[in-house]
């Protein structure tokens, strides 16, 4: 071992985020103390960004069998089969911490890890959502954040050539220190040609490809694994330099190495770096691993082993090769111009062997390193729980004016056109593309066959706050509804956590409620969960965001010709409302806009309901029965039909009928709950509906009927809301710029 490395002492490990015991653990497993890079190692590879050390255990619990899975959690990305020889590779990841610090490149290089996530599984990335959250868009400081956030998101996707097709903005104070920047993608690859990150064949060679290495990065997985204080910008070195032209050449460089059969195993070096790569190929694959740190590229100079291996620069890639194939590997990476440099090889001792100009750096079994500590804190609910949920929204006055109301949440940040931000994203690169972002499902086609992908993400952190477990089901529910809105049957789930510090223990509890309530939505919907990523310490100086549990969702549409949008398609369809009558303004965005209050008791989820709704709104699009479907969420029935009205290329008005009843206006209009569609029906098949609804075993009603050019909603012989479509349009269209102006 080096011995012109500083010592590696319990001082030392504190500064990078270990604990007494963990320090204490790490010499019990080395059987010594450790050297300075081999503490550097365990500080990465134990935080919990790359050890989940909190939530590993609660992530037990969610389903991740099914008779599509190709690839469940713990690999790059997960994969399901879609038939016809595909399968679909898909995951969500945050860049969060690195987007507060510096928007620009944090975001940007959130997109570029996501890609390598999805193209080192040997899959070609067709898509990209964000979901991002943001504080108060009036402030300066959030119209910096989002400003940087949608140009580097922007930046990289375009550079690339991977289409942002969805995702969703929500804003609340709660964000304001700590955006959420959340970026899923999706891939298609042959069902056959998967390829996994394991370090199998002893004596295969180990490659090193794409971009050098340099010092940019350093810290990144701890920095992610800690809380923010007020000097959180003097990290900005931690934060990454992003390269899309060069991921570009890495991407078609590793699919034709991968078409030849002589890539065994790849990695993205990704948090961590090299590290990391390094000791989860060999773990996964019960083999060691060596490597000579000299062979590294490198394009700083002087750079330490602890600073190569720790690196997170970006475009980077781990190969295992069939040994034997070296040069044909060098001859494609050479073709694209790019590095590919044989820097090890396979062992069989389990152990990560590093070493500098001969000298050996770090010995540490593969295993200590990637088997981080697990931890059952205690937890409990916040104190003023029950105290939130007793609020009675209807104890506030209702709006004078139930129309100007509507007009006014059609223009608050998070309802309003977010055209401003996905306008700046290429949509249709590589013509995949059906439907675009603003409907409740991004469509893309899978070319050579009849099928189509619908995807969405979707989640609310104001009622996950009220109800982590409801609120969590909530987000899977929804997700999974906008999917079949747009005509999928949704078949799997990645999803991001995004909680504060996992030390607190009304976080924690939040965070195993949310886990729980992700789990039995899954069960009941039958949805595997493949991927995702826990995004802990999300807060800033002891101020946490909402708990925001992120959900993706993919689905499947069979004929690619049977999909629906959420807009009305003409004058004269019928309008029907799918699901329960129960709505609550507990949480809403209506108590909020108006009222700035986050309280309330969410609505009740019955999740065997959501599942038959889905399943007849799906049925009702592939028998060409609904002409559109649109899920109602922030803003309730009013915002929906409002949206379905003047979102499409020609708007058109609608008279909606609401039943009488002692429901107070504002309730009925603009109370949220779950498992609830508008759907329209041309009336030459309004009897073939009705009889798909009987079979179907879901609440059902007409609502009324689409035509002239105003929404008028009228209820027991009174008018609640008279307003022309294009003043709606008008208000919904600039909102959200108005707000940033």
């Amino acid at each position: 071992m080096t011995g012109s490395e500083p010592k590696a002492t319990l001082g030392l490990a504190r500064e990078l985020g270990l604990t007494a015991d963990e320090y204490d653990q790490i010499i019990q497993r080395l059987g010594r103390e450790p050297t300075y890079t081999e503490l550097g190692l365990f500080a990465a590879l134990w935080s919990e960004h790359c050890g989940y050390k909190h939530s590993r255990l609660l992530l037990a619990r969610l389903p991740t069998g099914g008779p599509r899975v190709l690839q469940g959690p713990g690999e790059n990305a997960g994969a399901l089969d879609i038939g016809d020889g595909w399968a679909v590779v898909f995951k969500i990841e945050s860049h969060n911490h690195p987007s507060y610090i510096e928007p620009f490149q944090g975001a940007a290089t959130g997109v570029g890890g996501i890609l390598r996530d999805v193209f080192t599984m040997g899959a070609r990335p067709i898509a990209l959502l964000d979901s991002l959250r943001f504080g108060d868009p009036a402030e300066p400081e959030t119209r910096r954040l989002i400003e940087g956030v949608v140009a580097g998101i922007s930046w990289y996707g375009n550079c690339f050539g991977c289409p942002t097709v969805g995702g969703e903005i929500a804003f609340a104070p709660e964000y304001a220190r700590n955006p959420l920047v959340n970026v899923m993608c999706v891939g298609l690859v042959r069902a056959d040609r998967i390829l996994r990150a394991r370090a199998d064949g002893v004596g295969n060679p180990v490659f090193y490809v794409g971009n050098k290495t340099g010092r940019d990065g350093l810290h990144g997985a701890t920095m992610a694994s800690a809380a923010f204080d007020e000097h959180a910008q003097e990290r900005r070195p931690t934060v990454q330099v992003g390269d899309p032209f060069t991921e570009k050449l890495l991407l078609e460089a590793c699919l034709e190495a991968m078409a030849t059969g002589a890539i065994v195993g790849a990695q993205d070096m990704g948090a961590a770096g090299l590290a990391c790569c390094a000791a989860e190929m060999p773990a996964r694959a019960g083999t060691g691993m060596e490597l000579d740190l000299a062979r590294v590229p490198q394009r700083e100079r002087e750079m330490s082993p602890y600073e190569i291996l720790l690196s997170e620069s970006q475009e980077r890639m781990l190969l295992v090769v069939a040994r034997g194939r070296e040069e044909e590997v060098r001859r494609i990476f050479a073709k694209w111009e790019l590095d590919a440099v044989e820097v090890g090889r396979v062992t069989d001792d389990g152990l990560l062997t590093v070493r500098r100009d001969g000298e050996v750096v770090a010995r540490v079994p593969v295993r200590a390193l990637t088997e981080a500590p697990r931890y059952r804190k205690p937890m409990a609910p916040p104190a003023d729980l029950a105290e939130r949920r007793r609020f009675d929204p209807l104890a506030l006055p209702p709006p004078e004016d139930c129309g100007e109301a509507l007009v006014a949440l059609l223009a608050a940040p998070t309802i309003a056109s977010k055209a401003w931000a996905y306008s700046q994203y290429d949509q249709q690169v590589g013509l995949n593309t059906l439907v675009l972002p603003g409907s409740d499902a991004a469509v893309l086609r899978v070319k050579g066959t009849r099928r189509a992908l619908a995807v969405a993400t979707d989640g609310n952190g104001r009622l996950v706050f009220l109800d982590p477990r409801r609120g969590a089901a909530m987000a899977v529910c929804e997700a999974a509804r906008n999917v079949a809105c747009a005509g999928g049957r949704p078949i799997g789930v990645t999803d991001c956590l995004n909680f504060g510090s996992p030390e607190r223990p009304e976080i924690l509890w939040q965070l195993a409620e949310a886990v729980e309530g992700i789990a039995e939505a899954c069960r009941a919907l039958e949805l595997p969960v493949v991927g995702g990523n826990v995004s802990l310490y999300n807060e800033t100086s002891g101020e946490a965001i909402l708990p925001t549990p992120i959900v993706g969702v993919v689905g499947l549409l069979e004929d690619a010709s049977r999909l629906a949008t959420q807009w009305f398609k003409g004058e004269g369809h019928r309008v029907a409302l799918l699901g329960p009558e129960a709505v609550s303004l507990g949480g809403s965005e209506y108590l909020w806009t108006f009222h700035r209050r986050l309280a309330g008791a969410l609505a009740p989820l019955d999740l065997a309901l959501e599942r038959r709704v889905q399943a007849a709104v799906q049925a009702a699009i592939e028998a060409g029965l609904a002409l559109s479907a649109h899920d109602c969420a922030e803003g309730g029935l009013a915002v929906a039909v409002a949206e379905a009205c003047m979102t499409g290329p020609e708007p058109v008005g609608a008279t909606i009928t609401l039943p009488p009843g002692e429901a107070r206006a504002d309730l009925a209009l603009f109370g949220e709950g779950p498992s609830r569609v508008v759907v329209s029906v041309s009336p030459g098949r309004a009897l073939a509906f009705e009889a798909l609804m009987a079979e179907s075993a879901v609440p059902w009603r007409w609502l009324g009927v689409t035509g002239g050019e105003r929404l008028v909603i009228r209820c027991g012989g009174a008018t609640l809301v008279d307003v022309a479509v294009d003043r709606l349009h008008q208000a919904w269209r600039t909102g959200f710029e108005r707000h940033l102006a």
